[in-house]
């Protein structure tokens, strides 16, 4: 009998992680802090702006379509920014924290204003964190959540929808997209015909993506996650940059003792926030939302 929590769980993170850097992976979900028991997570200001966006914008796909904005998107947006304000969301100062609440409220102006596919009827998938077996025989569990589900009348399928909120682009190499296509076929019964990118920061409109055949998604996905799993049972997670790496020198600052430790965030795992570098690179941050 397939037993869940002994198998190997996967997403889009996890995996965006190993393929960064093996050690970024393993600093982000296998190490644990031995004081406290707990992982560990980083919150910097592009991290705290993209949860703030997403989590606004989510929420209302499990509203009917006739009330979803009876509540402004303005007022839903400011009571999540509440929950990243000053040093929990990484914000050392008020100017900074000022920039990117501006950035957050354009946003949120721009789908109030042009709210396309939120303005339709949406599918709500009924678990908290959509999960399927990827591979009941190599025991191998791919789990993620999905920004938006557009349901689409005429066809009677489904039109995936992911909000950007960075200033970069999606790569061309990501396993974003093959990732969507397993995980909405396989946790809700409509068809899949469709995805589109949302870069709020930048457009009215959505950018149409081709979707990969099923059959080339799950080879795609799955050899991957077949390198994540056997990195975890060699524990062999090396960095590939000898220590000058950009996916887990964040990490390894914790790790030394150079963050300040602000709480549990909402999955238990230790919060970390860092003192901002002269030399940050904000693109560096806005790479991190995945």
């Amino acid at each position: 009998m397939k037993d869940k929590f002994k198998a190997t769980w996967v997403s889009h993170s996890s995996l965006g992680d190993y393929i960064a850097c093996p050690r970024s992976y393993y600093l982000k979900n296998v190490y644990k802090d031995a004081k406290t028991g707990h992982k560990l997570a980083l919150m910097n200001p592009a991290l705290a702006l993209g949860q703030a966006v997403h989590n606004t914008l989510e929420a209302l796909s499990a509203i009917p379509t006739p009330d979803r904005f009876n509540t402004p998107l303005p007022e839903r947006f400011a009571k999540e920014w509440e929950k990243v304000r000053g040093k929990k969301g990484g914000f050392f100062s008020e100017e900074i924290e000022s920039e990117y609440h501006t950035r957050g409220r354009d946003m949120i102006a721009r789908v109030y204003n042009h709210p396309g596919p939120l303005k339709r009827k949406a599918v709500k998938i009924k678990k908290d964190l959509p999960y399927f077996w990827l591979s009941e025989e190599e025991e191998i569990i791919l789990c993620g959540k999905i920004d938006w589900l557009e349901y689409v009348e005429e066809t009677q399928s489904v039109h995936i929808v992911d909000f950007k909120t960075g200033k970069n682009k999606e790569g061309e190499g990501s396993l974003q997209l093959p990732i969507y296509r397993l995980l909405v076929e396989n946790s809700q019964k409509w068809p899949v015909t469709g995805a589109s990118y949302w870069y709020l920061a930048v457009s009215d409109e959505l950018e149409a993506k081709e979707l990969p055949p099923y059959d080339e998604a799950e080879h795609e996905v799955l050899s991957v996650a077949r390198k994540v799993k056997l990195a975890r049972k060699l524990s062999k997670y090396d960095c590939p940059r000898d220590g000058d790496c950009f996916a887990c020198r964040d990490y390894e600052a914790i790790l030394r003792g150079e963050g300040e430790l602000i709480g549990e965030d909402d999955f238990g795992r230790d919060m970390y926030i860092l003192p901002p570098k002269e030399t940050e690179d904000e693109d560096d941050m806005d790479a991190e939302i995945l």
